[in-house]
């Protein structure tokens, strides 16, 4: 799949820790839910306060209704990484502490409006000027945070392409080698090695 391209483990670590401001927890917590979560940029800017918090407290697993989704036919649901659930904790007591509590609450809310999420557009300008403060370069975007989760669990599962197919959420295998083929630079590696 052409377009952006994911991120190496240093530029995860720089682009980590490049939030600053008075949205910097929530910006943190944004890339690190979609860097541990794989979901796409709509799906993390559709999830609601109900659906991390259940009693109070912070759930194991994240589910994107099936409204949400790309095709409408069935939701996905993650496992909610430690990492990127303190940071999603952090950020919602920070949500509490300015009483913008309640359960229909946007998790990545906009401060224009009563209760609507930021856009993707502002996700992509947040996500931006860390890539531009960190002088990162290539083709990178909100994408790039899927594909470093599906460069990562690729790898994780041993190159097993039907789990990270299950992983992704993709309902096509096909859908799981495109996203893959950006690992161009194995194929440059092993053409210089011969």
């Amino acid at each position: 799949m052409k377009g952006c391209r994911p991120l190496n483990d240093q530029e995860v670590k720089l682009v980590t820790m490049s939030f600053g401001g008075k949205y910097a927890t929530r910006d943190k917590a944004l890339f690190l839910l979609g860097l541990k979560s794989g979901f796409r940029i709509s799906k993390l800017l559709s999830l609601r306060l109900f659906d991390v918090l259940q009693a109070g407290r912070m759930v194991d697993r994240v589910t994107v209704q099936r409204r949400h989704m790309k095709k409408k036919t069935e939701s996905r649901t993650a496992l909610l990484h430690p990492e990127a659930k303190k940071t999603l904790d952090k950020w919602i007591n920070e949500l509490k502490a300015n009483r913008h509590i309640a359960g229909d609450t946007f998790v990545f809310r906009s401060r224009k409006g009563r209760n609507r999420p930021i856009t993707r557009m502002h996700a992509w300008r947040i996500l931006k000027e860390a890539y531009e403060s960190n002088e990162m370069t290539g083709k990178l975007g909100t994408h790039s945070m899927r594909k470093t989760f599906a460069d990562r669990i690729y790898d994780k599962l041993d190159r097993d392409l039907v789990k990270t197919q299950k992983a992704l959420g993709h309902r096509n295998i096909n859908s799981t080698v495109q996203y893959l083929s950006f690992r161009e630079e194995e194929i440059d590696e092993a053409i210089l090695a011969i």
